[in-house]
């Protein structure tokens, strides 16, 4: 008996905000990465301890007029709506009253357990969307990884990768580019 190939339901945003509306998915950590619905890795306390340390130290250093969300959803393209663990955006909060940020100046992710996904999946999700500064706290390692200058790549998942890779541990000093006066120091990012 030969099986049917499976079909795979792919989820629009405006779906995915409807349900996310009306409290279905309530509780639950859920993103929608590229038309499927994905559950969030558990977070265990150093991973929690890691956002906390990047978002004082993005905080700190920023210049008015920009704002930090952690782990807030951001509107990529029409199948994607991820919650990255830090974002960097312009603007006051209420700008984000009707709509998630669509780009960010700079998307972070603290990985773990997560860690091939956020640098394979995601990274290549971001570099689709045109996020310049993508962040990875790589607590595995115990170092910064910072992916810049998104091109096309047919062998990735999302058709899309960072041309530009650069690992700093924690005596670096580092900035988003398009804050080129704001300093961090990559030591402040790993708890």
């Amino acid at each position: 008996m030969t099986r049917a190939p499976l079909t795979v339901r792919r989820w629009g945003r405006a779906e995915y905000e409807r349900l996310v509306n009306l409290g279905v998915f309530q509780g639950e950590p859920i993103e929608l990465i590229d038309g499927q619905l994905v559950v969030a890795e558990p977070q265990g306390a150093y991973h929690a301890s890691a956002i906390s340390a990047a978002e004082y130290a993005f905080r700190a250093a920023l210049p008015p007029g920009w704002i930090v969300r952690t782990q807030m959803p951001v509107s990529l393209d029409d199948l994607s709506e991820p919650e990255p663990d830090l974002v960097v955006v312009e603007g006051p909060p209420g700008d984000y009253r009707h709509a998630h940020p669509r780009r960010p100046a700079v998307v972070v992710e603290v990985a773990e357990s997560s860690l091939e996904f956020d640098r394979e999946q995601k990274g290549s999700l971001y570099a689709r969307a045109g996020i310049e500064d993508y962040w990875i706290v790589n607590l595995i390692d115990r170092l910064l990884e910072v992916y810049r200058d998104p091109a096309p790549d047919a062998l990735t998942p999302h058709g899309w990768r960072y041309r530009a890779v650069v690992r700093l541990t924690s005596g670096a000093i580092v900035g988003p580019l398009l804050l080129p006066s704001c300093r961090i120091a990559v030591a402040d990012l790993l708890p």
